[in-house]
């Protein structure tokens, strides 16, 4: 494996905003364990019709996410970003490499193995939400819970509602609520869960900002209650509330920093464009 030193900002005063770390970022606590170890994560695509043509979608990543940690992947379109996630999260295969959550290794189990991993210990949110259309936000609230034999009582249904402010729209089905309002249902859904990890993929990508607010405020608080947050995200306004900012570049995570200042964020991203392209 090739080693990637850091990407420097090009603008001087970018050093209080974005501190570069050596590797993966540092855990909420003075040593926090591991929740999410990659060690040579690789993921290949073959091209359909094209005889022995392939995409090198991720690159031999290597990362350690320390549990209650919020971290944010970002980089331009085609990066592996979003492959990276599902990789992590198990739901796309790596060609090589490893991954481990919460200390058992994921990317060894087979398919129903990871699933019912993922039932134990993993939450999602999604841009399109993943509601089901037949069921009203508190049955969707409680789904995962009943798939994964943990059966929420109504009072916990009603709690996960009311922290997000849904409370007085429980019964109502998803056509029937706002894109903002459906994004608050799936927030509640997991923090009704209490999963030890969450994925989330472009969770702010198609609400307004206030909305967008709201939820990367959730996320926030879930990982004050020890749960690990990865955010794939283009928005850099939205990856400026993470603890740590993951770059991709071309299938390599190329770059570790805490950033809270979105300007310096877009300039990471098109720094380590131009310096793949180069």
């Amino acid at each position: 494996m090739t080693a990637h030193p850091p990407l420097a900002p090009s603008d001087p005063t970018a050093a209080s905003a974005c501190l570069p770390f050596s590797t993966s970022p540092a855990g909420p606590g003075p040593s926090s364990p591991v929740a999410i170890r990659l060690r040579g994560l690789t993921r290949v695509y073959e091209v359909p019709g094209r005889q022995d043509a392939r995409v090198t979608a991720l690159d031999h990543v290597d990362a350690d996410l320390p549990e209650g940690s919020f971290t944010a992947v970002v980089g331009a379109s085609g990066s592996g970003k979003s492959t990276l996630l599902h990789c992590m999260a198990g739901l796309d295969e790596p060609t090589d490499g490893q991954v481990t959550m919460l200390g058992a290794l994921t990317s060894g189990m087979r398919a129903a193995e990871r699933a019912r991993f993922r039932a134990r210990h993993v939450g999602f949110v999604f841009q399109e939400y993943n509601l089901i259309a037949s069921l009203s936000a508190a049955d969707n609230v409680s789904m995962p819970s009943r798939l994964a034999g943990r059966p929420l009582s109504g009072a916990q249904i009603r709690e996960a509602l009311d922290a997000v402010g849904l409370a007085h729209r429980a019964g109502l089905k998803p056509h029937q609520l706002s894109g903002g309002e459906r994004q608050r249902v799936a927030i509640a859904r997991v923090m009704a869960s209490r999963p030890r990890i969450v994925f989330a993929d472009e969770p702010t990508g198609a609400l307004d900002l206030d909305s967008a607010a709201l939820v990367l405020d959730w996320l926030r608080r879930l990982t004050e209650q020890g749960t690990t947050v990865v955010m794939v995200t283009h928005d850099v306004e939205a990856a400026a509330k993470a603890d740590a900012v993951a770059v991709m570049s071309q299938g390599h995570l190329v770059q570790w920093a805490g950033c809270r200042d979105a300007r310096q964020i877009a300039e990471l991203v098109h720094t380590a464009r131009a310096a793949r392209v180069a």
